[in-house]
């Protein structure tokens, strides 16, 4: 064989050699290692309410049907689950209830991802705006804004007077623990329609101008997870415009929200099984996970 045709065969079997040697050693090919998963959060991220419950601890009222566990199962990320009912920024460093450890001992130096809701807990927004929301409602047969005339502005300024600062303190415990780990934290999906729903007064009986009061304090609460989140390099996981026409006076198969009053969670104005697979579906979305 003349030597420049042999010069051309041995590098073409070089190349080749070179070519399987890739193959079988997968350098170009993705890392199959899976993303290891620290969940935390309040009862929107537990899915208090949502059946099956987690057996393993009955306090938290946790679900295996929460977007946590959604997420895990359709990454194969390995989860390590703390999400508890009745969660506060608090709770993220100290003991919730005995035996039951602060949740950022879930979250090690090797962590790659955390989710979270929290907040709505803080000062008791959300249950004691409901429950003086809807008693007002009662007394005035639904009509005006009784809860509104009577309350004013003290829930807002209990969430930037202390909720903010709190989540921020939240947030930074958990990066201190996994300074390199992706933080994704949830807003709260819409629990009122934006404007009053005369139908639905039943099932969530909120009088009519309150309706608009509890929206914009939901809002308020979101914006400031949200500048909390991003004060401290965590990723925001906005619901404002995916869970509207989903709220807790749709109905069945659409609402993501179960009401107050007649609904179908044991737990009221919490997520419903949709409604987390909801919110793992975009929170995955806005981290590319697949």
């Amino acid at each position: 064989m003349p030597l420049p045709v042999l010069r051309r065969v041995m590098a073409a079997s070089i190349a080749a050699a070179g070519t399987l040697a890739l193959s079988v050693t997968g350098s170009p090919a993705r890392a199959t290692t899976p993303l290891k998963y620290a969940a935390l959060g309040d009862s929107y991220s537990a899915a208090s309410g949502v059946l099956p419950v987690d057996l393993g601890n009955l306090l938290c009222l946790r679900s295996t049907a929460n977007y946590p566990h959604v997420i895990a199962a359709r990454t194969g990320a390995r989860l390590t689950d703390v999400t508890c009912g009745a969660a506060q920024t608090k709770d993220f460093t100290q003991a919730q209830y005995p035996g039951v450890a602060p949740q950022v001992n879930a979250v090690a130096a090797d962590t790659d991802l955390v989710t979270l809701t929290i907040g709505g807990n803080d000062n008791g927004t959300f249950i004691n705006a409901m429950l003086a929301c809807g008693t007002a409602s009662v007394l005035s047969g639904g009509k005006g804004s009784p809860c509104k005339d009577k309350y004013g502005t003290s829930f807002d300024d209990a969430i930037d007077a202390t909720t903010y600062p709190a989540l921020r303190t939240a947030l930074n415990s958990v990066r201190a623990k996994a300074p390199g780990a992706r933080v994704a934290v949830l807003g709260y999906p819409w629990i009122t329609p934006a404007t009053a729903d005369p139908a639905c007064f039943a099932q969530l009986p909120i009088a009519s101008g309150d309706v608009p009061y509890l929206h914009a304090l939901q809002t308020h609460l979101n914006a400031v997870v949200a500048r909390a989140a991003a004060e401290t390099g965590s990723t925001y996981v906005d619901f404002a415009q995916a869970s509207e026409g989903h709220d807790a006076c749709k109905a069945p198969g659409t609402r993501w929200i179960e009401p107050l009053l007649f609904g179908r969670n044991i737990v009221p104005v919490h997520p419903n099984a949709l409604g987390e697979r909801r919110m793992a579906e975009r929170t995955m979305s806005v981290l590319d996970l697949g």
